[in-house]
């Protein structure tokens, strides 16, 4: 029996004798299934070949991600706080050496994920840290490709995790697609950590939005409307995406703009 892993998304399935027939996470018109067809691995085969490496980004805040390249390559987030850490998104691998160097940075209380796509191996997460609880939005509640207790399927438009820490439902990749809130990042002038819910473009001032970055499927004005009124009531001065990408200062006015300027792009 094995938990067999998605190669092209990264996704963890229940343990099996046979990989499942496809992956419903990459046959959705938002992923897609490799040119090669459907392949599989397991946490065995990838971890005498794959590290974590952990680096701090700014105080409070330390970035995870693989290398080389795991599957989609997105990269997660621990955020330290006076009332626990919190794992921001989540990446497939994980391993001792990685479990090790979390718990010298106080271990993880809590997951959050932003969408489908950064399920990767989050049982295998909270397993390796006390079972720490994994809150997804209920919209997702279909996603959910490895049933597990520690899953907390949540609902409405926002969840305060402790003080400080927020994570709002934003909608557009996904209907229940989320970022996270952390109001003591920037030094005191509030991060968003967005996922891809909102990438940050080359130009690192500005930001785009799609319903499928690797088929190139835009959102409509609405959606990306219901994307700035989500995050409007909150002060960011910084915003960190998934793949590497941070902003400079005055990451909410960036937003705006780059809203209204997408809106004008797709309805000219």
């Amino acid at each position: 029996m094995s938990l067999f892993i998605c190669a092209t998304c990264g996704t963890q399935y229940p343990e099996s004798d046979q990989p499942p027939a496809e992956c419903p996470i990459c046959v959705d018109d938002r992923q897609y299934v490799h040119p090669d067809g459907q392949r599989w691995t397991t946490l065995e085969d990838l971890r005498p070949h794959f590290k974590n490496v952990i680096a701090e980004v700014e105080p409070g805040l330390h970035r995870i991600k693989s290398e080389p390249k795991v599957a989609l390559g997105q990269q997660a987030f621990l955020i330290q706080t006076p009332h626990g850490n919190v794992l921001w998104d989540c990446i497939t691998l994980i391993d001792a050496a990685t479990v090790e160097a979390i718990n010298r940075l106080g271990g993880v209380q809590a997951i959050a994920v932003s969408h489908p796509h950064y399920h990767s191996a989050i049982v295998e997460w909270s397993h390796a840290f006390d079972h720490a609880p994994i809150y997804l939005h209920a919209d997702h509640r279909d996603w959910v490709l490895r049933p597990d207790p520690a899953v907390v399927l949540w609902e409405g438009e926002q969840l305060a995790l402790w003080d400080g820490v927020t994570i709002i439902r934003c909608g557009g990749h996904f209907p229940g697609s989320t970022v996270l809130h952390w109001r003591a990042g920037a030094d005191g002038r509030g991060v968003l950590l967005t996922g891809d819910t909102i990438d940050i473009g080359a130009d690192s001032r500005y930001m785009s939005f799609m319903y499928s970055y690797p088929n190139m499927i835009p959102l409509s004005a609405a959606k990306i409307r219901q994307i700035v009124r989500a995050v409007e009531p909150f002060d960011f001065d910084r915003m960190y995406e998934a793949f590497g990408q941070v902003t400079g200062h005055d990451a909410k006015a960036g937003l705006l703009f780059s809203a209204e300027r997408y809106i004008r792009a797709i309805t000219d």
